[in-house]
């Protein structure tokens, strides 16, 4: 495993001042997720697994195209949420909304009709055929980003219809009202990150920004910063392959905690979710050591 044990060594550059977010697109998210998923099913030893997981992202962009407009969050309710540094989106509010039940019961619905590895097959009829007790546990557990590790497979449906919902919710706020909630934590929902990502797009060129790995959203961070504890000391950086790696674990000594971070700048197709799991291999080596995963995938659940 290659480590590097300074700061990041790309220069810091862009923008004085970058957009603190940007929202998602629902339907081009998840149609240029299926294509990335698809993509490293050409050539990984998960390719069932991600085969599997490309067909769940064009369901995903299907339902975000034809399921019913979501309620836009009312101006005055991400006033005040930026008022007090809150995020306008309140998940604790979201478990008993029938509008995230209905989007659950028509992933399901979908889910049904797809190939699947049949594990993945018997926990799918296995949340279709719990009650709606059971399945508000799911998704108030995704909207935690909390997964208990002896039902990951039924959370993983229950995340992607969560994920379908939550950016359809994001998509309609307005993303100049968003104020920082804290290090590591999603301005629009308050979320955990799955990924960051230094960006090459013009006009923000090495400047990160964390993807929720709930909604969508992804944040400007500080370039070198652990994401789940703030600090700025103790990070260095490992990665399979050699200090160029496209995808790396920054970790940080004073919490033993690594998020996984991606150079867009030198691979502009990478996805803070697909390639998130395309790149499991630095997830085992990582399992080597005595630190500790930080960033969130329900996609990962279990590995």
């Amino acid at each position: 495993m290659a480590e590097t044990s300074e700061p990041d060594p790309s220069l810091i550059g862009g923008v004085p001042k970058p957009p603190l977010a940007f929202l998602p697109e629902p339907v081009k998210l998840f149609q240029a997720r299926a294509r990335r998923f698809a993509f490293l099913a050409e050539s990984n030893a998960l390719a069932p697994y991600l085969t599997f997981l490309a067909e769940l992202s064009r369901l995903q962009a299907r339902l975000a195209a034809t399921l019913p407009p979501v309620a836009v969050i009312a101006p005055e309710r991400g006033a005040e949420a930026a008022r007090v540094a809150m995020p306008p989106i309140d998940r604790l509010t979201l478990a008993a909304d029938p509008t995230i039940g209905a989007t659950l019961d028509a992933f399901l619905d979908g889910a049904a009709g797809l190939a699947m590895p049949e594990p993945a097959r018997l926990a799918l009829d296995a949340v279709r055929a719990a009650d709606a007790a059971d399945r508000d546990w799911l998704v108030a557990n995704i909207l935690a980003d909390l997964i208990p590790e002896d039902s990951a497979a039924p959370h993983l449906f229950a995340a992607a219809a969560v994920q379908v919902h939550m950016a359809r919710l994001a998509a309609t706020l307005d993303a100049d009202a968003l104020v920082p909630v804290g290090t590591g934590l999603c301005p629009a929902c308050g979320g955990r990150p799955a990924t960051s990502s230094v960006m090459g797009t013009q006009g923000i060129e090495n400047v990160r920004y964390a993807a929720c790995a709930c909604c969508a959203t992804r944040w400007n961070e500080v370039r070198v910063k652990c994401l789940c504890c703030g600090s700025t000391k103790g990070i260095s950086y490992r990665s399979v392959e050699t200090t160029e790696a496209t995808v790396k674990a920054e970790t940080c000594r004073e919490c033993r905690s690594w998020v996984k971070i991606f150079y867009t700048m030198r691979n502009p197709s990478l996805d803070p979710v697909a390639d998130d799991v395309g790149s499991l291999g630095l997830d085992m080596l990582m399992k080597e050591t005595d630190f500790r995963r930080g960033g969130f995938n329900p996609y990962l659940a279990g590995y």
